[in-house]
């Protein structure tokens, strides 16, 4: 498995804990429970979202340039009139 798809994978499974701990979050201010570390638990994978995302859009502009009027999958074929 390369670097990209681990990174991917990781990425999709932080945005999953995310949104738990913004579920668990909302239903303790609902139930009037103010606790620091509720609070705090959705800031970790967060800023590990915040880490992969970044990498992961700024993966496209880090691959080298192709030439110009060339097709961008680098098969050769012109896409130029």
């Amino acid at each position: 498995m390369s670097a990209n798809h681990w990174i991917r994978q990781f990425h999709r499974w932080v945005s999953i804990a995310f949104t738990v701990a913004v579920i668990i979050n909302i239903v303790a201010l609902v139930r009037k429970e103010q606790v620091v570390w509720i609070g705090l638990l959705a800031l970790i994978p967060l800023i590990l979202l915040l880490i992969t995302g970044l990498y992961l859009f700024a993966l496209p502009y880090s691959r080298r340039p192709t030439r110009m009027g060339t097709n961008p999958v680098g098969t050769g074929v012109s896409t130029s009139i």
